[in-house]
């Protein structure tokens, strides 16, 4: 078992840090999608003092490494629960543990999932976007 989890780890390691067709890097928070410039930003002679804007690039970048990271966590507790039941050998306590592990891990992803739907129903019913952060100035 120590083995396999040895194995698993050595793979994901290799994917999420040396693949040459990019694997599961995640771009530097200096190189996001949401850059630090325009309202998070001063402008002119100010264009390097942040502003109180500055709050929704910082909030948009922590928002996509949560993402990422609750997406990772899903993929590793499946997997994870995946070798717990082929490794069960019929019996039922590690039967039962792999199932709980599985079943942990859909609710979560379920949750996240749920919680997003539910922000974009919101934002559909009411016409207001809840799921930007947008600090007026």
């Amino acid at each position: 078992m120590k083995f396999t989890v040895f194995i698993l780890f050595f793979v994901i390691s290799y994917l999420t840090l040396a693949s040459p067709i990019g694997g599961f890097v995640i771009p530097a928070l200096a190189q996001s999608p949401q850059a630090w410039t325009g309202r998070c930003v001063g402008t002119g002679a100010n264009s390097d003092i942040p502003t109180i804007q500055g709050v929704e690039c910082l909030f948009y970048n922590i928002l996509q490494f949560i993402v990422f990271f609750a997406g990772l966590i899903f993929l590793f507790m499946f997997i994870s629960g995946g070798f717990k039941y082929l490794g069960s050998g019929g019996d039922e306590k590690a039967v039962a543990a792999a199932g709980s592990t599985l079943t942990s891990a859909i609710i979560g992803l379920v949750g996240i999932i749920a919680s997003w739907l539910i922000l974009s129903f919101i934002q559909k019913f009411t016409g207001i976007n809840v799921t930007q952060l947008i600090i007026p100035g």
